[in-house]
Order: structure tokens, then sequence, then C-alpha cells
């Protein structure tokens, strides 16, 4: 019985979502009824729960789920999770675990050493749902006593259930998975040199500096007590021996690589997306923008270095100084920030086409309001660059929020309107795997990514294989970039998108298919092996 935990089970804030849910189809596969997976139960009583949370009876949990909540004293919700292969899942109510705080972190601290005065932010309530996640699942393990026990602890957020579970079920296997260090990515996001100086920093010492202590002790602990280690990437195994103070299996990120991006359905989204696009653009610039259009697009978390948001905006004002050209091209920094809702003028121009917009709207850069517009830092850098200019043959669109489909000017999900770009640039600083490039080449986008990013290195080494080693014009271009070489950088993402746009039909096609050719190479099918093999060491 395969039981997996994380904050973002039935809980989409960041990229660990996407891998447990483009994951749990292959696992359903693998080990039918065997797989559940716990999330945090966010929603008072009476609230809706989750859209992508299925209340439905599970059979297999139905004699555990009867004596469960009263045993625990946690309220519980027992469904499925609506992803591809619908697995097992149970949300549970963390917040009573307020009552104990004081005795789970004494305990935390004198079995561990972990100072729990000392965390901050979103410190308490990760931890205080990792020990409610780890009571169910030994609940649900010493109920129906399986031959083989084994959970798996998603980041530092899970780390305190995992050394729960360690001290009062010590039984069960456990496998911990950082998805990027605490240190590692503090050091980025703090504008220090990682990589130069990485066989130098020791992590105790600059969590301490960083004012990360309490996450880092707790993800360090978890990290040597699980009986497996794990990270995504050979990139974020060396930070994690660097920082975390012991070597990790690598286990990929691979995604649920479906139908090919041209075959009819996904080719009608992709037309759907460029005129709704083009017509978005119009409407914010005044002027006549259609689907014959250059849409280049960047989508992710904001994070401003770790995420190159800085460097896309660089690299489009750059190309834009020397290109002359007369395709009009339309980047989109998908990005969700402090929005305060959909622009009510653009609504109205969107529902009336037949009053075409006379002159560009206040901020044409942005599809939605945000909270903080005058003090935001990509409008700043966006109006600084000029990349606002109704007259500039480089545009850009601004949507800061996230693409579910009811977003009010798109209504569309991320991955249809991502399937409408003819490029997508993500220069990364600190990127461990880097979900969004795959994404982009799964709907057959070719990609901009760096040599900072666990996928650029993966993609790099497949495209020296044939039959990409062979190819004109490969699907990933993988740019170098260190601590000190950000000019260089830029100026050859600038490059890559003048020759980007300069293939021809035929040669964009072909390239669109090498793409999903390549993208199926990191199917969830060829990379679950991976976990396959750490499962074996566990006995």
């Amino acid at each position: 019985m395969l039981l997996e935990t994380s904050w973002e089970v039935c809980n989409k804030t960041g990229g660990i979502y996407t891998v447990l849910a483009s994951r749990a189809a292959t696992m359903t596969r693998r080990h039918p009824q065997d797989i559940i997976f716990v999330g945090p139960l966010l929603a008072a009583e009476g609230e809706a729960l989750p859209l992508d949370f299925i209340p439905t009876a599970v059979p297999e949990l139905a004699a555990w789920q009867r004596e469960a909540s009263a045993e625990l004293g946690l309220r519980l919700v027992v469904g499925r999770w609506a992803v591809a292969g619908e697995p097992a899942v149970v949300l549970v109510d963390f917040k009573p675990l307020w009552q104990e705080q004081g005795e789970l972190y004494f305990e935390a601290w004198k079995e561990y050493g972990i100072e729990g005065d000392k965390g901050y932010g979103d410190y308490d309530e990760s931890c205080l749902f990792a020990v409610a996640a780890a009571r169910v699942m030994q609940s649900i393990l010493g109920y129906y006593q399986p031959e083989q026990q084994i959970a798996l602890f998603n980041e530092w957020q899970t780390g305190l259930g995992l050394l729960w579970l360690h001290l009062h079920a010590p039984e069960v296997k456990t496998i911990f998975i950082t998805h990027a260090t605490t240190v590692g990515r503090s050091i980025a996001g703090n504008y220090k040199e990682l990589y130069t100086y990485m066989d130098a920093y020791q992590g105790d010492q600059m969590a301490r500096e960083l004012g990360v202590e309490a996450k880092h002790t707790l993800e360090k602990r978890a990290a040597h007590t699980a009986d497996v280690f794990a990270t995504v990437s050979r990139l974020t195994a060396r930070e994690a021996k660097q920082l975390l103070e012991r070597e990790p299996v690598v286990l990929p990120n691979g995604f649920h690589v479906g139908a090919s991006p041209l075959s009819s359905s996904l080719a009608a989204k992709r037309r759907k997306a460029r005129r709704l696009l083009g017509s978005v653009a119009s409407k914010l610039y005044g002027t006549h923008i259609d689907e014959r259009a250059y849409f280049v697009s960047l989508g992710g978390r904001y994070e401003y270095r770790n995420k190159g948001i800085d460097l896309f905006i660089e690299s489009l004002y750059r190309f834009a100084q020397h290109y002359d050209g007369e395709r009009e091209i339309v980047a989109c920094l998908l990005v969700p920030a402090w929005e305060a809702g959909p622009r009510a003028e653009l609504q109205y121009l969107l529902s009336h086409p037949e009053e075409p917009a006379q002159q560009p709207l206040q901020h044409p850069e942005l599809t939605h309001w945000l909270y903080n517009t005058d003090h935001d830092r990509a409008v700043a850098h966006i109006r600084h660059r000029g990349l606002d200019r109704a007259e500039g043959k480089v545009k850009l669109l601004f949507v800061p929020c996230y693409l579910n489909g009811i977003d009010g000017i798109f209504d569309l999900s991320y991955y249809d309107l991502l399937v409408g770009m003819d490029l997508t640039i993500y220069p990364s600083y600190y990127e461990p795997w880097g979900y969004t490039p795959l994404e982009s080449i799964r709907y057959g986008v070719p990609t901009i990514t760096t040599t900072l990013a666990g996928f650029g290195l993966w993609a790099e080494e497949e495209q020296q294989t044939k039959p990409f080693a062979e190819l004109k014009h490969q699907p990933v271009h993988i740019v170098p970039r260190d601590d000190r070489n950000v000019d260089e950088a830029i100026g050859r993402i600038a490059e890559l998108i003048g020759e980007q746009l300069a293939l021809t039909p035929d040669e964009a096609k072909a390239q669109r298919r090498s793409a999903y050719e390549l993208a199926k190479r990191a199917d969830w099918e060829l990379f679950y092996r991976h976990y396959e093999d750490a499962y074996r060491l566990l006995g």
C-alpha cells in the first residue's frame, strides 16, 4: 500500500501539484487499489470542497472510514482526485492540532533538535497538516495491515509528519522527496551566487544567515531519517548533498503525454487560443492584431530572478531594438500576481467586437487589474523597457491570474492557452526540474530554457541522441547560464527569438512534431521506473 502526502494534494499552489496529478494515472495502473493520497482539508464545515475533489464512496476505504474520524478526532472527507486515474484521496482538517502544537514542537525539539519557535510564515500550518496526514497514514495502515507499507512525503512542508511517523510507526517505510532545498531557494532568491560558491556553502550556517533555520533543520532531519531520500534532478542532487549532507536518489519528473498537438482536437484549440490572444491584444493596444502574430510566453510562479522573468523581459527588449520585420510579436507573461479582477472595459470590448478600440487602454500591458499596479515589479520593468507601446512591434501582455477557465478574460485553462503559442521562454536561474518547458513541448511548442534547469540538462542529453541530434531545428534550446553571464544569456535568447521567427511554416510544423516526440521520452510510463527502483531500495 502506497500512501503519499503533499500540501498540494487537491490544492494547486505550485509545481508539486503537477508532479502528483500527472503521475497519478501511471501509479493507479501499476498499483490498482493500493494508492491513497492525503491532502489538507482547507474548507470549513459547510463550505465548498475543492473543484478537483470528487466526493464519492471509495470502496477500498469504506470500512476504515466508518471508524477513522472518531478515532483520530479529526474531520475527514474521502473521495477521489479529479485527475487522470482518479486515485483515492483523504483530505484532513488539521486545525484541531493547534491545541497540541506545544507538545508536538517539544517532541520535535527533544527527538530531533528542531526549534519550531524559529519558524514563521507557513511553517506552523505546514507542520500541523503534516502530523495530521501522518496520523491518517498510520490509521489506514494499521487498519488494513498490508504486507508492504510505504509512505511518500513531498517537500519540507510534510517533514514533521515523516518524523512523527518514524517515532510512532517505525515499521512504515518512508521516502522523502525534496523538490528544491529551502536554503538553495533562499540563496538564489536573495541574489547570492548559488552556483559559483556551491561547494563552499554550509547548509546550517546559511540557514541561520538567511533566517530559515526551522524549515532547513526540519528538511535536513527528514532527509536523514527517511529510508530513502530523493530529489528531482542531477542539478538538485548536487545542491541537496551539499546543503542537506545526504546523497539523494534522483526521481525525475515526468508528465502524462496525451494526444499529438497536431491532432484535430488540439489543432482546433490552438486556433481558438490564437484568435483570442490576438483579440485581447488588439483591444488593449487599440490596433489590429490577429492570429497570424507571433505569440511567445513565460508561465509559472512570480519568482522574478529564479524563474527568469527579468531575463524574459530584457531579452524581448534586446530583440525589439533590432527587429524590423512586419510580423507583430505578442509576448505573454502568464504569472499569477496580486490580481484585483478582470478589466471591465476589456471585457466590454471583447463582448462587443463590432466596437473596435480606437486607442490603447490605460496600462495596455495588463489583462487584469492589480492591487499594487504602481508598485508591481513586472509592470515597472515592462514600462521601463517600452514593451507597453502601441507603436512597438513587440508588445507584452501581463496575465496576472490563475488560468483556471474562469478568469473573466480568456476563460481558458493554462494548457488551452499554451497550445496557441509559437515559442516559450524560461530563462530560469533556479529551477530544480522545470515543468513549464516540459509542458510546452508536450503541446508541440518549442522552448528556450537554461543549463540551470534540471529539465534543460535532461533535454540536452536527449537531443544528442537519434533522431534529435540529426535535426536542423531542435525543439529545446538550452542557453548556458551561470552566476555571471547574464548579458550573454540575454543576447543569446534574443538571437534565438529571431531564429525561431525566421522558420518557414513547414520547418515550424516539423519542429512542433519533434517537440512532441521529445516530450514522449519524459512520459510517466517511462519515468515511473525510477520510483519502482526506489521502492526496491526499501526491501
